[in-house]
């Protein structure tokens, strides 16, 4: 095959893709030099791909309902940087918080994500190319002024710079996914993003599949590599694999429509019952980016992100796993082989077979890093190793549902990246795919989807006997979130009465209007729950995915189980129910849980009788924004209640922002009596504060035992 010169030669005069960087190096300053070119190179390179939008419906109109449209997308990973670069407090103020509130969540399909946009007032795409235009030179700016010391380490502000670059890679790929699902005429051609023109127009002509021994072997999981990682690439697993047989392709588009000539798609032995569901739900007849009747395969067309051609058969069929796991069972009856999608480990056993790692590439071993085509090509086009595509092309569906390693740590910065998705229910996609760049071009990479999910993902199948075993998820009740349900739904203690319950019976109590409520740092939820029982609707809101997640959980299925330290490496077993403390579907049907930062809350929420912000303001970076914002968000006569021990940290505020516990001009400044000044416009204090205490468990024998003071005001 004749390789076409980089497609994407130049961007913005600068030249795209770029590898990788390495975390180590002699010198900062030309590290610096190679930071500030991956960010440019990476910002251009994504505002290219919405060249390829023809129509002003493909920004505001979505594509697929389980996504936000393009236009969210389009902001968002610029949002992300100044978001992260907050987070980590090496910026003190936003660019845009209007901006910023609306494009921050909701890019994927998971439990606490808003993706009801029926609220949304969306900026024009003017303003978004502004808006990311300010992002670019403040980002520039940053790299050209952070400290930087070699190797760059989690807790480096080049970590945070990186992390970004690479969140925009990632959605470089799924926003080109979303262009494919648009009407065609929304979009178009762009001399910059080419396609493969070698095809075979009839099936037959397509070169025969065929099966190659693969010796077995014990193999270590884990990135070892000194490149950016994902918090879900560290730590280690180690799997003795017994010898398999691999296909030697990729499976083509001619051989997936053998199972659909076969009935693949009307016979429910093929698929269990989450592949069953799906297609009857999609109605689907064939994979999803073939375009005709399958009936009649020699008019079938296939479709690309901005075009329609005559079906490649030689091209790798793609499909979502449950699709790819429906063939694998229709080709074992065929053939008495028990035919199965690769594993996580055997997978990488075949890619250790090809030598070599994206960082050190000269030129891509095959159709990846944007290196070749804005397509696939032929499954026979790029040879690795006796083998084909054990990189690049499309991506491969594994039957391994992602998890944490042993070792594994959530980044602070990032906790909703992984954590959510290990919830059995997203499938590990494997070696990349012709527009996987950066980080997705590792071998150490680990990206996982929904099974219904599309991406640009194919699959090859083996021969094996090898079984995933089912781990049950130690990371979705960490020591955190743990001891948060404990807190909010474990038994007292010396006393005590449960914390959140007493806050919302007194809330329901003093609040004369019981239709909207808003607990605003909910956690694992309790409070939400009895809030429940007062008000007619209540929006749990949380910044961490973990803790919303878990409330998603509890209010669907009334139970969720955690780990409590005892001592040492011993843990207790606990369970959380809802039941327990006569808490249900009553209550659970009132609620709506979401992501949110209490400092920069979307407009929708907003006409509140009673806002509920526990031990809140003195873990905020901004309280007193927090307390001027949501002024707004109340009803005249409607009630702020707020509880604080006051434990001012610089670790969570910044001492020039902390409310009180300070002396000014010399004088001893409490945060009661700033509350009163920071209030006084527009509340006024309903009663006197009280002392609410409350009890958390750490251990068997150790306790947090804390007052808290709640104060109560009314907004005029």
């Amino acid at each position: 095959m004749t390789q076409a010169s980089h497609p994407l030669a130049t961007i913005d005069g600068l030249p795209a893709p770029t590898r990788t960087p390495l975390l180590t190096g002699e010198d900062p300053e030309q590290k610096r030099r190679e930071l500030l070119a991956y960010f440019s190179q990476t910002f251009a390179l994504y505002d290219s791909l919405f060249d390829c939008l023809a129509d002003e419906r493909a920004w505001f109109n979505k594509a697929i309902s389980l996504r936000h449209p393009l236009i969210f997308y389009y902001g968002h990973t610029a949002a992300f940087f100044i978001n992260k670069l907050l987070a980590a407090r090496l910026i003190e103020a936003r660019l845009d918080p209007h901006i910023e509130a609306m494009v921050a969540i909701g890019v994927d399909e998971m439990s606490w994500d808003d993706l009801d946009d029926t609220h949304y007032d969306w900026p024009s795409v003017a303003e978004l190319r502004s808006y990311r235009t300010k992002v670019r030179a403040l980002v520039t700016d940053f790299i050209e002024r952070m400290p930087l010391t070699l190797p760059i380490q989690w807790q480096s502000p080049a970590w945070v710079i990186l992390m970004g670059i690479e969140h925009e890679r990632i959605h470089l790929e799924t926003s080109s996914v979303l262009i494919r699902q648009l009407p065609l005429t929304w979009v178009r051609p762009q001399a910059h993003w080419p396609i493969c023109e070698e095809r075979c127009h009839q099936p037959g002509e397509v070169p025969v599949n065929a099966l190659l021994p693969v010796a077995g072997g014990r193999v270590g999981l884990g990135k070892r590599d000194a490149t950016y990682g994902w918090d879900n690439e560290y730590g280690e697993r180690h799997i003795e694999l017994a010898p398999f047989q691999a296909s030697r392709m990729l499976v083509s588009n001619a051989e997936y429509l053998d199972f659909v000539q076969a009935g693949g798609y009307r016979q429910q032995a093929w698929w269990d019952d989450e592949g069953w569901g799906w297609r009857q739900f999609a109605g689907a007849r064939m994979p999803s980016f073939w375009v005709g009747d399958p009936s009649e395969p020699e008019q079938l067309q296939l479709r690309l992100m901005t075009e329609q051609i005559t079906m490649p058969w030689d091209w790798p069929a793609e499909v979502n796993q449950l699709e790819a796991a429906a063939f694998c069972r229709w080709k074992s009856a065929q053939t008495g082989l028990s035919v199965q999608l690769p594993s996580e480990a055997e997978w990488q056993l075949l890619r250790e077979q090809l030598a070599g790692d994206q960082p050190d590439w000269l030129e891509a071993p095959g159709n990846i890093n944007l290196s070749r085509f804005a397509s696939p090509c032929p499954v026979d086009a790029c040879p690795q190793a006796g083998f084909f595509d054990l990189v690049g092309n499309v991506w491969q569906w594994t039957s391994t549902a992602i998890d944490g390693f042993e070792g594994f740590k959530v980044h602070p910065l990032y906790d909703d990246f992984s954590t959510p998705t290990f919830d059995g229910k997203h499938s590990l996609i494997k070696g990349g795919s012709w527009i996987s760049t950066g980080n997705e071009a590792l071998k150490s990479s680990r990206y996982a989807f929904r099974r219904h999910f599309f991406q640009h993902a194919g699959f090859r199948y083996l021969v094996s006997r090898y079984q995933e075993p089912i781990i049950v998820n130690p990371y979705e009740t960490d020591t955190l979130v743990a001891q948060y349900l404990d807190f909010q739904y474990g038994p007292t203690h010396f006393g005590v009465a449960n914390y959140a319950k007493t806050l919302a019976d007194l809330a329901g109590e003093l609040c004369g209007n019981h239709q909207r409520a808003l607990d605003i740092g909910c956690a694992t939820g309790r409070a939400s729950f009895e809030l429940a029982r007062h008000f007619q609707h209540v929006d749990g809101v949380d910044y961490s995915a973990r803790f919303i997640d878990v409330a998603l959980a509890l209010a669907k299925q009334d139970s969720f189980r955690y780990a409590m330290p005892v001592e040492g490496d011993l843990v207790e077993y606990c369970e959380a129910r809802l039941s327990a403390h006569d808490l249900g579907s009553a209550q659970a049907d009132r609620i709506h849980f979401s992501q949110g930062d209490a400092c920069n809350l979307k407009p929708k929420y907003d006409h509140y009788d009673l806002v509920l912000a526990s031990n809140l303001i003195d873990r905020l970076r901004e309280p007193a924004r927090f307390l001027r914002d949501i002024a707004p968000r109340l009803r005249s006569g409607g009630l702020l209640v707020l509880t604080s021990p006051y434990t001012w940290l610089t670790d969570y505020t910044p001492k020039a922002n902390w409310l009180g516990g300070i002396r000014e001009n010399g004088e001893a400044l409490s945060t009661h009596q700033a509350l009163q000044r920071l209030l006084a416009a527009e509340f006024e204090e309903l009663c006197p504060p009280r002392d609410v205490p409350f009890v958390i468990r750490e251990t068997a024998r150790k306790y947090q035992h804390t007052l808290a003071q709640l104060t109560v005001w009314r907004k005029r």
